[in-house]
């Protein structure tokens, strides 16, 4: 018996819960072991990741569940630890097991994991080699790489670490926190190449330009002769927490070559997104057809024009206003 499905107020769909078996594209029937009172449970926890601390009302709204079943469900989480009310406002929030949970989950390598068919099916669709890399602290870390030919060039290499003002790591560098972008600014920044950009002006008049955009397509700012092309993945929380891209030779990506990869990048950091729990709004957006604008002065390394706000973007970075 087919199974029926329901968005849960994000415009996601999930799968209804229960013990029959559903019928997949390639006909033959397979069997779902999915629970409902889980299913409701992990529907809660994504609602408090997004939107708490919260009601029970508020929740229990964007979970699509009753409020009678969202308490009960919450005041089990809460016995264990995975979730928390203040009594005085009732207000619900994430508890601090989760901190385990989330710390073992990077030691196992959850995200380069999870990441790896993605890029792998960028890697084969582009033809060329597809990377993952995150930030930590004030450095970008290469975490998961897909190569699609043994002999095409491998420009990083999994846990190679870089600064986050040039390259693809600029991309992450733009949805930091402001004061890690002031720490960064602040430094005295390395010149790999002619190209690398060092003016902490101009990067965080880019940084700007970046998050309006939502991408970012560089040139021989890291190693001469290499071309990217990147985009954001967010999780559940809609924070950006990854930059997925593809490099190749810039004899391989003369124009309009990387515009033409653009959205199969996209659509890969959208769909590693939702894998991640990102809803379909937070993924769905794309900038404007970069082909139809022209470029200008002062703007990314071959990506200037701003195209649709995929974020609402704030002004200049404060340190400059």
């Amino acid at each position: 018996m087919a199974q029926t499905s329901r968005t849960n107020g994000k415009g996601r769909q999930r799968p209804r819960a229960g013990n029959g078996s559903h019928e997949p594209e390639g006909g033959t029937p397979t069997r779902d072991y999915s629970i409902a009172a889980v299913g409701r449970a992990l529907d809660l926890l994504e609602a408090l990741s997004r939107i708490g601390p919260a009601s029970l009302a508020a929740l229990a709204s964007d979970a699509r569940c009753t409020r009678t079943a969202g308490f009960r469900l919450l005041r089990t989480l809460e016995a264990r630890g995975f979730a928390i009310q203040d009594e005085a406002r009732g207000m619900w929030r994430l508890g601090a097991r989760w901190g385990v949970l989330g710390r073992a989950a990077v030691e196992q390598g959850a995200l380069a994991a999870t990441a790896m068919p993605f890029l792998a099916a960028l890697g084969k669709t582009s033809g060329e080699n597809a990377y993952l890399r995150v930030r930590d602290g004030l450095e970008s870390e290469t975490i998961a790489i897909f190569q699609t030919d043994p002999g095409l060039r491998i420009y990083s290499e999994v846990g190679k670490r870089q600064p986050l003002h040039a390259g693809s790591s600029r991309l992450l560098l733009a949805h930091a926190p402001e004061a890690v972008q002031t720490q960064v600014l602040a430094q005295r920044l390395p010149r790999f190449t002619p190209a690398t950009r060092t003016d902490s002006a101009w990067i965080a008049a880019d940084l700007q330009r970046i998050r309006a955009r939502g991408y970012l397509l560089t040139t021989d700012e890291v190693i001469a002769g290499a071309a990217t092309v990147a985009a954001p993945v967010r999780d559940a929380s809609g924070q950006v927490v990854a930059v997925l891209s593809v490099s190749a030779p810039t004899m391989r990506m003369r124009p309009p070559r990387p515009r033409s990869l653009l959205p199969l990048v996209l659509d890969a950091a959208a769909k590693l997104s939702r894998a991640l729990g990102a809803s379909v709004a937070e993924t769905a957006a794309r900038p404007a057809d970069p082909a139809r604008k022209g470029t200008t002065a002062g703007a990314s390394s071959q990506d200037a024009e701003a195209g649709t706000a995929v974020l609402a973007s704030p002004g200049p970075h404060s340190i400059f206003r």
